[in-house]
């Protein structure tokens, strides 16, 4: 089922999000949107907790923030899980935080839409 709007949510905390996660893959990539998760590819096997590890790692990376900052809520053991990206800003700036995360998620779809195109 294909949906175009991701889960995103926010409270006092920090922003929570939704992931799909396939391990054991090629590359590390975000491959697009699964029903209302961002569908991710890891290298990682999903043995003792690598590909969660692995899911932190490249996330952070993506959204150019501290792996302290993400945290996996729940889902370890499910290919699906939910996020918190952790904020101490006020709410101004978590606006401008879910914003960006949607522009980078967005970044990211259109490039991965634009090398499909190309192959």
């Amino acid at each position: 089922m294909k949906n175009n709007t991701l889960f995103l949510q926010e409270n006092p905390q920090g922003i929570f999000f939704k992931v799909f996660v396939q391990p054991k893959s090629s590359k590390n990539m975000i491959t697009g949107i699964y029903s209302d998760a961002i569908k991710i590819k890891l290298t990682a096997p999903p043995v003792d907790g690598a590909a969660n590890k692995m899911c932190i790692k490249f996330l952070a990376k993506c959204f150019k923030v501290p792996k302290t900052s993400l945290e996996i809520i729940s889902g370890h053991t499910s290919r699906t899980k939910y996020l918190l990206y952790k904020q101490k800003h006020n709410n101004k700036d978590r606006r401008e935080d879910i914003e960006r995360f949607k522009k980078v998620f967005e970044q990211l779809l259109n490039a991965k839409k634009q090398l499909d195109i190309l192959s």
